[in-house]
């Protein structure tokens, strides 16, 4: 999940060109959008500052968030990541003991009030949780104080959070209610925690944002469309900045049995460490 602006410093998507440009006396990035015209550079720390059509846009990613089988934050997750810390291991959220494939990268020991209330916690599905948490670890880490930005200026904010299954759950559990219980016992919020774009509206409501909030699906490929998105509305100069990212909570018995009959999923379930061996000539699936 990253906010501020997309991809990495220096490159520029319309000349094709790499030039990195920092702060004076500093090794990091000016931390906001560098605008130029042809060869004449123009920094800016006014993120409030709109893009001109037909002008190119550099963009930079000012703040960065996670919650991932490795670490429910973006340092944990990048130290185990460069250590080669694996995320894999036996399933823990159900029974899988009469599952062909008993083993999945699950995040562990999170707990969702950490960036909501208990209350709506309870009400929204765990892809909520997960962008609600990483969302605005970015935003923190970006520096971005959007409480003291007036109207105009939060206008100018984009919230995009992609997700392939959204909150898969909510049928599941909610059918069970329905057989159960009868119908009058059925979340009313059911629908709303179902929805795919009910993570990026709770970010945009958490923050009073009232620019563009999209969310788009196509599968494994949701996250990183995100990333495209954010960039091209940047470049349009539709928005200044944008929350965007991705999430996923898909680790249920229908969603794992459906995809282990499909042959997606590594039955290494004696080794699930190394399980996942995309690149690995003896593979098995992911």
């Amino acid at each position: 999940m990253c906010t501020g602006c997309c991809f990495y410093c220096g490159y520029n998507i319309i000349t094709e060109t790499t030039t990195i440009l920092k702060t004076p006396g500093s090794d990091v990035c000016t931390g906001w959008c560098i605008r130029f015209v042809g060869d004449s550079i123009t920094p800016t720390t006014d993120p409030a500052k709109p893009a001109v059509r037909g002008q190119a846009v550099v963009i930079y990613c000012t703040g960065l968030g996670a919650v991932t089988p490795i670490g429910n934050d973006h340092p944990t997750f990048w130290r185990n990541l460069v250590a080669g810390v694996s995320g894999g291991g036996p399933i823990t959220s159900f029974d899988a003991s009469r599952y062909d494939v008993r083993i999945a990268a699950e995040v562990k020991d999170f707990d969702p009030t950490i960036a909501m209330d208990r209350k709506m916690a309870r009400r929204m599905s765990r892809f909520i949780h997960f962008a609600m948490a990483a969302g605005k670890e970015a935003v923190a880490d970006a520096g971005l104080d959007f409480a003291s930005w007036d109207a105009d200026r939060r206008d100018r904010v984009a919230v995009t959070v992609n997700t392939s299954g959204g909150g898969q759950e909510q049928v599941i559990d909610g059918t069970a209610t329905l057989l159960a219980k009868g119908p009058g016992l059925v979340s009313p919020f059911a629908i709303p925690a179902l929805s795919g774009s009910m993570a990026a509206c709770q970010l945009s409501m958490e923050y009073g944002l009232t620019g563009p909030v999209t969310t788009q699906v196509a599968a494994c490929a949701s996250s990183i469309i995100a990333f495209g998105d954010a960039l091209r509305m940047i470049q349009r100069g539709e928005v200044d900045v944008v929350i965007a990212g991705g999430s996923e909570a898909p680790l249920l018995p229908v969603a794992f049995a459906a995809l282990a009959n499909m042959g997606a999923l590594s039955k290494r379930n004696d080794d699930p460490a190394h399980a996942s061996r995309p690149f690995e000539i003896g593979r098995a699936h992911v």
